[in-house]
């Protein structure tokens, strides 16, 4: 039985990913604008009730939630051709529809006053699924809505559906870029928080990397929102091809994360996706195999995150662990000869104190989508120099915040009021906490640093009691059979575990 999974998309960055993801969705499953199955898509063996249900009259609707502070993107969609594919009563605008004005509170606090809206909203949703098992959230951290409104809606699902998975997509901005956010290192700082707390995996998305790789990849001069929401929209398809293609491993959402996540706030993903290009004279003279796509996954120009840096600093960082998802004709013993290939040249730099190896998921592509290469490739990473990135979210802040700049736009609301700060500071511990963890995790001390520590801050403690999702107890079990019973032990013996009840995962899964 599928697993299903329903997708919120918040705010304009939100939305506009969703839409480019729901179009890919549609075009790999052969259904058409109006949510009809095409005449041609005649062939079975794909799960689309993982993230389509299908009507009364038979079309499919996407399990999505469409919310805005302001309506410029959703009425959008409403008039372009995919204006039939959605169910309308899962559409939400505010009523003034005069948006969060790129203030993370604004977005926070009217995200508080419409929730019972909202949640209304998610609970028929999720009533209607037969085995429902998380949500994707897809929205930006720096604006006003994706970031404030989204964090309110991380906080609430957390609370209301506190057994289910939440994976988010999130875009960070572009730090070589100067931004017309002005308070876009507030609004970051206040939503990686959340993000922290209360997302059990997250998709990093950083336009910096993503402008990179659209003008030396895809050759493109100044590469418009679009273009670069095409690549995301590819990234979010290709990652979930194995819940919608189903083979014999990472058939859902907590199998996928089971052993890429091994604590519970070292949970963000990056990825990168091979081949990427436009080129008709390098499709030309290039042949695609397992192995040249597993080795270009490695490469830095092809890593959708721009933490990867080139300095001394960036070169001690290690890989906590990967998942390559590789689409098309793959014969199994190619997979095995590539991965002892990577493995004699020593291209990957994993963790001491955990698997040292590639984990590799095979998918079939779908049949009614045409491409020029036979082999393609999505890795998921967990690798420790994200921290670099969480590190320029912390510094932008401080000299914000030294400067008291624009400071007071979000003592307005009640969370601020009486110049009261404190979730500033809370939230630049909670960041420069998970710094740390991604530094301790390169040394082969981990697992002591971590048995050492008596607890965290009691704000951290609240949410952490419930942050070890079911993925844990699965790894734990992954663990136990591969390295040393202390691991095991070290994850469900000391104060990550959760504290709620929670479906355990079978040692036979």
């Amino acid at each position: 039985m599928p697993r299903e999974i329903i997708t919120i998309q918040v705010g304009q960055c939100g939305n506009q990913i969703g839409m480019e993801f729901w179009k890919q969705l549609c075009l790999e499953h052969g259904i058409g604008k109006d949510g009809l199955l095409e005449e041609f898509a005649t062939q079975g063996g794909d799960r689309k009730d993982v993230f389509f249900y299908q009507a009364d009259d038979q079309h499919y609707i996407p399990r999505a939630l469409l919310m805005d502070l302001e309506p410029r993107v959703i009425n959008g969609i409403k008039t372009s051709e995919y204006r039939n594919l959605y169910n309308h009563e899962n559409i939400y605008v505010s009523d003034h529809g005069g948006g969060a004005g790129n203030n993370w509170a604004s977005g926070y606090h009217q995200g508080e006053q419409v929730v019972d809206d909202i949640m209304d909203m998610v609970d028929r949703e999720a009533d209607g699924s037969d085995s429902l098992e998380g949500f994707v959230l897809c929205h930006s951290i720096a604006g006003g809505t994706g970031s404030g409104m989204g964090s309110y809606l991380l906080e609430t699902l957390n609370d209301r559906y506190s057994k289910k998975l939440v994976q988010t997509y999130s875009v960070f901005p572009n730090q070589m870029e100067t931004s017309d956010v002005v308070v876009q290192p507030y609004n970051s700082l206040l939503t990686l928080k959340r993000l922290t707390l209360n997302a059990d995996c997250v998709v990093v998305l950083d336009n910096t990397a993503l402008n990179r790789i659209a003008v030396e990849r895809l050759h493109l001069t100044n590469p418009t929102f679009a273009e670069t929401n095409s690549l995301v929209s590819t990234v979010m398809s290709a990652s979930t091809t194995t819940l919608r293609y189903p083979g014999y491993m990472n058939n859902d959402l907590v199998g996928l994360l089971a052993s890429l996540i091994p604590t519970p706030r070292c949970h963000f993903l990056m990825t990168g996706y091979t081949p990427l290009t436009v080129d008709r004279q390098a499709n030309m003279i290039r042949k695609t195999t397992v192995l040249d796509v597993m080795r270009r996954l490695l490469q830095t120009k092809n890593i959708m995150c721009s933490s990867y840096a080139r300095t001394k600093e960036a070169s001690q960082a290690k890989y906590i662990s990967i998942l390559n998802i590789i689409q098309g004709e793959v014969d199994p013993t190619q997979v095995h000869e590539s991965l002892q290939r990577i493995r004699e040249r020593k291209l990957v730099n994993f963790i001491e104190w955990g698997p040292a190896s590639i984990q590799v998921a095979l998918s079939r592509k779908s049949p009614y989508v045409q491409t020029p290469h036979r082999v393609s490739g999505l890795m998921l990473a967990n690798h420790t120099s994200i921290r670099h990135l969480f590190s320029k979210c912390v510094s932008s802040y401080k000299i914000l915040r030294k400067k008291q700049a624009f400071i007071d736009n979000y003592r307005k609301f009640p969370m601020f009021a009486d110049n009261d700060l404190s979730e500033f500071d809370e939230s630049r511990e909670i960041i420069e906490s998970l710094v740390d963890e991604y530094k301790a995790c390169e040394s082969p001390d981990y697992i002591k640093w971590g048995t050492e520590l008596e607890c965290f801050d009691n704000m951290a403690n609240e949410y952490l009691h419930r942050s070890i999702v079911v993925v844990f107890n699965c790894f734990c079990v992954y663990w136990y059979d591969h390295r040393t019973v202390r691991v095991s032990w070290y994850l469900s013996g000391t104060q990550f575990v959760k504290k709620k009840s929670i479906k355990k995962v079978s040692e036979n899964s």
